[in-house]
């Protein structure tokens, strides 16, 4: 009785029926009652369910109330039992589509959905003020659709935990909006276009949808799908509001003021206010619209700004930094992954790219979770010659395949020490291990541990290899290993810290202790091949020869035993190892060019030489075919000291100190120096070999972080005096 025959222009009738503002308002205020009904009802179950809860603790509250509550409590708790114990689970388990009938059911109502969104983009050619009928083919699919929807919203309904909340859900409200208006219709006979756009909204799971499917399978695309469906469900709400309240006019004009506008004219103009172009072609006439486009202005700037660039960042970023990198024979690298950050990488270049670049035969591959930022790609740029980015994570074979982690020399994971939860860093890093250990076994893993007892798990893995180079290196284990040896040993946190910070070209020292400091930051350890002249003596002969000759402190070498078959770096070996050929040494000194002495000294012509920098490249034929003899000096021993026999020390003492009867002797760790004559210095000085610090302390050499002094006009010091400052002044 509320329909009219709908004509057009001309007086023709058009076959469709003519909804007048009665029906319309039946349309929308069903879904209005129904939402506002059911809050309420759940918000006061809520408040009596409380009051019940409450009245419970309030004592004599008469025999018939207790009755009542403990017949209701009981009745609730099997009711309880069934709903959570058997029902309620499977409802939660199909919800969560972890099973294949739960995937079925959650694509299955997002088809349905875009159905019935179809739906409604066929039927938005005819005006809204007109009523469908039911000779339309559409309407009995639609309505089937919202039955099924019906069934869906019931599931989630006794699924749901918070009952409130989930009515204030936003599929939820997309429901309530479009599922009651379809009992109407059938009540009416009729169905009106009104606010079925809502269901644009359900374009927002489609990337759930997707990942069930497993059609994307990476970062980058389940964000660029987040975005797109975000995009879209947004112009195509809009567009549907827009098109509603144009040619419907603004209600307490009644019309009047409406205006024919299409669907797809709705949607260029959203889309044209999204991008703040603004043609003017086609505009807002009504009150509703003007006022929702002022609205959706602010809201479209935030979402072109944000959203757009973001999605053009993904293509730019998958073009640059998402390609695989192309590894070479006979063609060196390292990965590096975990904290991949502007302070970290640039403080690992700067001490992994020290020497020239013409000496640099390793690159560097960083393998990082998030794409660089501005900062850390003009890094880059800047060492693209050794260092090359790649986007990808430790965690997936894929992004390790494509960086080469079975050709690498190593992989090193490195920790952030900055970070808040420690344990949950090494937590990462020690994942990171596993999946590269599980990709290829035989990968050399070096990585950070910030905490000492999460290192117990790395041994436990299977492909754990210590002999083939897998290392752990615990930043607290290096923290109280310091501070317990600058305990034991005074000065020896501040020799460390002087070889590993670089000095600063901004501090101009005033001070002579200033200055001897400042110059000492310019040592760092330095690897050399020693001479062949130098095989077939002990390490204390070797170190000592090239502390007194070389002015260059040997503290390490790599050895390989000939009995047990090890080979591998030994600090401060004790007398019973004898050098080989070959053999590589480990050396304090300023620079590469001062550490090629050891392996220019020959013992046939730099035997008188007393000068370090006169030790150079020499023309001796019989260098090759020889083994060292030692150079020419007077061996010498004494047997009337009280102090424990050792082997005396070549290769060191001059021609004149041998006249006075100087010697330097080895018993039990300690070098051993006296001189006799008419005038002696006094008692024999021991020096450590073992420990820096003892050597100095016995030399009467103090070392504070202010002011240097000696307490003694000693031979010793005056001999060292030089190479110490450089050394381990502060």
């Amino acid at each position: 009785m509320f329909q009219t025959k709908q004509r057009n222009n001309n007086g023709e009738d058009t076959g469709k029926l003519s909804c007048t503002t009665e029906i319309q308002a039946a349309f929308i205020l069903s879904s209005l009652v129904t939402f506002i009904s059911g809050l309420l009802i759940l918000f006061l179950s809520r408040l009596l369910w409380r009051g019940i809860k409450k009245w419970k603790n309030i004592k004599g509250t008469g025999i018939l109330l207790k009755f009542i509550l403990t017949r209701s409590s009981r009745n609730k708790h099997l009711k309880s039992l069934y709903l959570h114990g058997v029902f309620r689970d499977r409802i939660e388990m199909l919800l969560s589509a972890q099973t294949i009938v739960g995937q079925v059911l959650v694509i299955l109502v997002f088809v349905l959905s875009i159905g019935s969104l179809i739906i409604y983009f066929i039927n938005s050619s005819d005006p809204v003020g007109s009523c469908s009928s039911y000779e339309d083919k559409t309407i009995p699919i639609d309505l089937t659709f919202n039955a099924f929807f019906t069934f869906y919203f019931g599931l989630r309904f006794l699924a749901a935990d918070d009952k409130i909340r989930f009515w204030l859900e936003m599929n939820s409200i997309v429901d309530i909006f479009t599922i009651p208006p379809t009992f109407i219709s059938y009540y009416l006979k009729s169905n009106w276009l009104g606010l079925r756009f809502l269901r644009a909204l359900r374009l927002l799971e489609l990337p759930q949808i997707l990942q069930m499917l497993r059609a994307i399978k990476t970062s980058n695309a389940l964000k660029f799908s987040k975005l797109v469906s975000i995009v879209f469900s947004t112009w195509f709400t809009a567009a549907g509001f827009i098109h509603l309240v144009e040619n419907s006019g603004d209600p307490w004009l009644k019309g009047r003021n409406s205006q024919n506008l299409t669907y797809f004219d709705s949607i260029y103009l959203v889309m044209a206010t999204t991008s703040t172009v603004g043609f003017g072609d086609v505009v807002a006439k009504t009150s509703l619209g003007r006022t929702f486009i002022m609205f959706f202005t602010l809201g479209s700037l935030i979402l072109f700004a944000n959203y757009i660039p973001e999605i053009m960042e993904l293509f730019l970023t998958k073009k640059t930094y998402t390609s695989s990198y192309e590894v070479l024979k006979g063609k060196k690298f390292i990965v590096v992954c975990g904290n991949i950050t502007v302070d970290s990488v640039t403080a690992f270049l700067r001490n992994f790219l020290r020497h020239k670049s013409g000496e640099i035969h390793t690159e560097i591959v960083f393998l990082g979770e998030a794409p660089p930022s501005l900062e850390l790609q003009t890094i880059f740029k800047c060492y693209m010659a050794y260092a090359t980015f790649v986007s990808g994570s430790a965690l997936k074979w894929e992004d390790l395949k494509r960086v080469g982690v079975e050709s690498a020399e190593a992989c090193l994971v490195i920790a952030n020490p900055l970070c808040s939860d420690s344990h949950d860093e090494d937590t990462s890093n020690i994942m990171r291990v596993l999946s590269i250990k599980n990709y290829h076994p035989d990968t050399r893993v070096i990585i950070q541990i910030l905490q000492s007892h999460n290192k117990g798990f790395l041994p436990k893995i299977p492909s754990w290899n210590w002999t083939n180079g897998d290392n752990i290196i615990c930043f607290a284990e290096l923290k109280l290993g310091f501070i317990a040896q600058g305990c034991l040993v005074p000065g020896l946190c501040t020799f460390l810290t002087s070889l590993f910070l670089e000095q600063n070209s901004k501090v101009c020292p005033k001070e002579p202790w200033q200055k001897i400091f400042v110059n000492s930051l310019k040592n760092k350890i330095l690897t050399q091949r020693l001479s062949d002249d130098l095989a077939g003596m002990t390490f204390p002969e070797v170190s000592l020869l090239c502390f007194v000759k070389l002015h260059l402190m040997l503290i390490a070498i790599k050895h390989k035993s000939t009995a047990s078959g090890y080979c591998g770096l030994i600090l401060n070996p004790p007398a019973q190892v004898m050098l080989q050929k070959n053999t590589l040494g480990f050396f304090i000194a300023e620079s590469a060019k001062h550490v090629k002495r050891a392996f220019f000294y020959c013992a046939t012509c730099h035997s008188d030489v007393h000068s370090p920098e006169l030790i150079r490249r020499c023309s001796c034929k019989s260098r090759n075919h020889q083994h060292f003899s030692g150079p020419k000096i007077v061996p010498t021993s004494t047997t009337s000291m009280k102090e424990p026999s050792g082997t005396a020390i070549r290769g060191f003492i001059s021609r004149e100190e041998s006249s006075t009867s100087s010697y330097l002797i080895c018993a039990n760790g300690f070098l051993i120096y006296k001189k006799t004559g008419t005038n002696p210095i006094g008692p024999a000085r021991r020096l450590s070999v073992k420990l820096l610090a003892k050597f100095l302390a016995e030399s009467k050499l103090s070392i504070n972080a202010s002011h240097y002094h000696d307490t003694e006009d000693s031979i010793v010091y005056k001999a060292i005096k030089p190479m110490i400052w450089r050394l381990t002044s502060k």
